[in-house]
């Protein structure tokens, strides 16, 4: 993890500085090989970290990387990441960390480097939140309900609705569910969902990607989009309804169509994002597409919160062998948004 310059694609040269927050996700996955990775690149905005610097400067050290973490002072001027600084937004863990070995001790750290980052982006202290990946096991052993950052970040911000996107180079792909097992999603598909899922990712690609007029394909539920009816009725019931109110509304959509035509070359080039019905119909395609590399953005919410499109990795915690690509790519966009 040599010291690298990550500029690529950044156009913001001519606007303020913007103050990213990056959590550093679950203490004995990659999620602090990664944050350690980008502390020595250069980058054109201000990057804090959320995590317990002990833990940092301990990681690097193993890693043996020239670097140590120090306190970010918010009434420090601003200026952009110089590789080989580390400031960070301090909050302790509570049992030390080992690498590969998740704690369901330090679930309430994890949370608390979360609820800093949005908090300080609601607050108007940071321009956007960038998210290392977190052991959600670990946060269930520990008695803590816990559906994923998504979920949890829209009800830190007040009961949004929250849309998960997820982007590599060209290729958007919303989601209409997340994470639910699969016997569930039908019941949850409704009108109601769906309506108010397109306004939100209409809304984001207008706002956050500065799509002036976007194409929406959405996917049907069931096999050929329900063939008519003899595969199931979703599509005609509730799928349908949903996309013609949604289309009286201003939005250009086209659907419900079958996953595997939306998901064609053909379908793809005349479409800024695709709304899947379920995760698993929608991520495989991502990560077939750019894996190690997209990101995952979450639209909806009232600040910018983007991701990292892997899990922590826990065998490859501590090292030095973690691929920090979709960090960066994450950074990077977050730097483009809004």
């Amino acid at each position: 993890m040599a010291a690298t310059t990550a500029r690529r694609g950044l156009r913001r040269d001519q606007e303020p500085l913007r103050r990213i927050v990056v959590t550093t996700g679950e203490p004995a996955g990659i999620g602090p090989d990664l944050a350690l990775a980008a502390a020595l690149a250069d980058w054109p905005c201000e990057l804090i970290f959320a995590g317990d610097p002990a833990l940092l400067t301990a990681r690097a050290a193993a890693l043996g990387l020239p670097i140590k973490a120090s306190e970010w002072r918010e009434d420090a001027p601003p200026g952009p990441h110089r590789a080989g600084r580390l400031p960070v937004l301090p909050l302790p863990l509570a049992r030390e960390a080992t690498p590969g070995r998740p704690d369901p001790a330090n679930a309430r750290y994890v949370l608390a480097t979360i609820d800093a980052a949005a908090d300080g982006c609601l607050g108007g202290r940071f321009s956007a939140m960038v998210t290392a990946p977190v052991q959600k096991s670990s946060i269930l052993d520990a008695g803590i309900a816990f559906k994923g950052h998504t979920e949890y970040l829209a009800a830190r911000a007040g009961g949004a609705h929250p849309v998960m996107l997820l982007v590599a180079g060209k290729l958007r792909v919303a989601l209409a569910t997340t994470h639910l097992p699969l016997a569930r999603v039908p019941e949850t598909i409704t009108r109601v969902l769906l309506e108010r899922t397109l306004a939100v990712l209409d809304q984001g690609l207008r706002t956050a990607f500065h799509i002036e007029a976007p194409r929406i394909l959405v996917c049907g539920l069931n096999p050929h989009a329900g063939e008519g009816g003899h595969l199931g009725r979703e599509e005609i019931e509730v799928i349908a309804p949903a996309v013609e109110a949604s289309r009286a509304r201003g939005v250009a959509i086209d659907g419900p169509l079958p996953a595997d035509t939306a998901f064609t070359p053909r379908s793809l080039a005349n479409a800024d994002a695709v709304l899947a019905m379920y995760h698993d119909q929608g991520l495989p395609v991502i990560k077939h597409a750019e894996f190690g590399h997209g990101v995952n953005v979450t639209l909806g919410l009232p600040f910018q919160r983007v991701s990292v499109d892997h899990g922590t990795a826990l065998d490859l915690a501590g090292s030095g062998r973690a691929d920090p690509g979709s960090l960066f790519e994450a950074i990077r966009l977050a730097y483009r948004l809004g």
